[in-house]
């Protein structure tokens, strides 16, 4: 199951304006595909708002994969940002986020939402991704960074 599967290249955001963890949600939904006809964004920053009080889904060194289910999606779907200058996020570590890879997720789809999670986390492991993604010069070089990863493993 590849990343790409569900990660098209629109739903990347070179730089984030985003400066809070809800307005980070806000962005990032706004850019998944088809949210006005099959999925109500403001519905999906809401189900992740009320994930984030669960738990930070800041995972530490500068990541965060915010996620979430709802009804009346047809298919699963990711948007990535990257912020420069990092967002205070609340993640596990106590230090500001970069990277973001939100997924959202029908609300029957327990397996394939958990296996991209986790294939989302390997991917974010490596430390040589996480550098070149905050070095990244564009859009299309931070997608295709996702990509070649993504085809290794």
């Amino acid at each position: 199951m590849k990343i790409t599967m569900y990660l098209q290249p629109t739903a990347v955001i070179e730089e984030l304006k985003a400066t809070t963890k809800e307005a980070v949600l806000e962005e990032l939904a706004s850019v998944l595909p088809h949210t006005g006809r099959n999925g109500d964004w403001e519905k999906m920053v809401k189900v992740l708002m009320a994930r984030e009080k669960l738990g930070s889904t800041g995972i530490g060194d500068g990541i965060a994969i915010p996620h979430g289910k709802i009804s009346g999606l047809d298919h699963l779907m990711i948007a990535f940002g990257r912020s420069k200058k990092g967002v205070d996020y609340n993640a596990m570590d106590g230090k500001p986020v970069y990277l973001f890879f939100l997924l959202m997720a029908p609300e029957d789809s327990p397996g394939q939402h958990l296996k991209v999670l986790a294939r989302i986390s390997r991917l974010l492991k490596d430390e040589a991704v996480r550098k070149k993604l905050i070095g990244a010069k564009s859009t299309a070089e931070l997608y295709r960074v996702i990509a070649e990863k993504d085809e290794e493993s």
